[in-house]
């Protein structure tokens, strides 16, 4: 088993740790292990790709038809006189 160190937690949440290990009758070692275990059971991917989130959103308006713009051709570029 490996073995973890946190650093830096706020007192706020340190004294709900205690409390809700208290509430729960473990350690609050033990309650923070319950804690990761259940956050990280699922197998469920949390990051999903921004652009799969907007698609997903608006796929149901269906898609946009724009109108053809017509081109120019390209112009030269500016001669600077050798």
């Amino acid at each position: 088993m490996a073995v973890m160190t946190i650093r830096n937690i706020d007192d706020a949440i340190k004294q709900r740790l205690r409390v809700r290990a208290a509430v729960n009758g473990r350690s609050m070692e033990d309650e923070a292990r319950d804690i990761l275990r259940s956050a990280l059971s699922t197998d469920e991917p949390r990051a999903r790709n921004l652009a799969q989130v907007i698609h997903e959103r608006f796929a149901a308006t269906g898609g946009v038809d724009l109108p053809d713009t017509p081109r120019e051709a390209i112009r030269q570029p500016p001669d600077f006189g050798e």
